[in-house]
């Protein structure tokens, strides 16, 4: 089943991307390397 996850910057703070997972073979928080408008840099973003 798949669920939709919020993507959080871990440097600003901000809710910047929406994404789904699939919990049965992801049970573990989603980390992603994004683009953060604010910082204007790519940084590590993880799941809400």
């Amino acid at each position: 089943m798949r669920v939709k996850i919020n993507l959080k910057c871990t440097k600003c703070g901000q809710q910047n991307y929406i994404s789904s997972k699939n919990k049965a073979t992801h049970p573990d928080k989603v980390q992603v390397l994004k683009y953060c408008p604010k910082d204007r840099k790519v940084i590590m973003h993880i799941e809400t």
